[in-house]
């Protein structure tokens, strides 16, 4: 057995151990955390520039492989792929971000929960570290000996995953509606009659445009609720300017978790304190946005 299959050297044994630990902590961290919430993540991924038609499954093939490379850095016998695994993941993101990188300069490049690493050189000195933190257990690690145990490791990351999207589609639907919410400074409720929630950013032109798209529709028979996410103080001018005739409410933190997102426009339907549809700001300018208003009779 080469000192590479499986080193004696016990300081190289310990290095390699010890960097796997932490390369496995960190992408398990953030593979799981983009697993946690699969359509949210595809959000995120358009936001980095990625087709919006491919974006659900690169939030798949993305959260997976970061989370199989963390379970083969804490296998011992599959340690090694891991470790390259882990390689050319951190070889393609800094790839993929250099290409783009006038673009997408000063974004949050959407990798850890908590923690808001933007597009910059030290994103690409912290991929650069992580990438050196490979190197060890890559070279140092024993060569890997169970193709079972990796496959198998491969259809359990398969198999969360499968169970992800359906469980996160699960607990965005049971999100707990509040009765009431201050609009316009009075209590207004939320769980009778017909009701949209529009989150917007008074700067958004992409916001500024779908609001004026729905000023056009007739809401006759349901209630608009706007909320700022950024700004509020603008908030009353862009209804005016937009024509959008809504209340006004500055409770979005707390009707947020009604419908998770991360980028405005976003909005949420609801149909006696049930939601029936939410829609991203890439949903809100196809047809099934106003064609599901239609079939509920928000809009005539």
């Amino acid at each position: 057995m080469t000192a590479v299959d499986f080193p004696s050297s016990r300081p190289k044994r310990l290095t390699a151990a010890l960097c796997s630990l932490l390369l496995a902590a960190i992408f398990l961290a953030s593979g799981l955390w983009k697993a946690s919430d699969l359509p949210a993540t595809a959000e995120r991924m358009v936001q980095l520039l990625a087709p919006p038609s491919l974006s659900l499954a690169g939030a798949f093939l993305v959260a997976g492989a970061e989370t199989l490379t963390a379970v083969l850095l804490l296998i011992p016998s599959c340690r090694r792929w891991g470790a390259w695994l882990a390689a050319l993941l951190l070889v393609v993101f800094m790839a993929y971000m250099g290409i783009f990188y006038h673009r997408l300069l000063g974004e949050d490049c959407s990798c850890f929960p908590w923690v808001r690493r933007v597009v910059g050189p030290a994103f690409f000195v912290g991929d650069a570290v992580m990438l050196l933190l490979a190197l060890p257990p890559a070279l140092w690690s024993r060569r890997p000996a169970s193709v079972r145990l990796a496959a198998s490791a491969v259809v359990g990351v398969a198999v969360l995953l499968a169970a992800a999207y359906p469980l996160s589609a699960l607990l965005r639907d049971r999100a707990a509606i509040p009765e009431t919410a201050l609009v316009d400074g009075q209590p207004a409720s939320l769980r009778t009659g017909h009701v949209l929630l529009y989150f917007f950013d008074p700067q958004c032109t992409h916001c500024e445009a779908v609001a004026r798209r729905m000023a056009q529709w007739d809401w006759s028979q349901a209630r608009i609720i706007a909320l700022p996410t950024a700004e509020p103080r603008y908030a009353a001018s862009f209804l005016k300017d937009t024509g959008l005739r809504a209340g006004l409410s500055f409770e979005t933190d707390r009707l947020r978790p009604i419908a998770p997102f991360t980028t405005a426009p976003h909005a949420a339907v609801l149909e006696n304190g049930r939601v029936i549809g939410r829609f991203n700001f890439l949903q809100l300018e196809e047809p099934g946005f106003p064609a599901l208003l239609k079939r509920s009779g928000h809009i005539r």
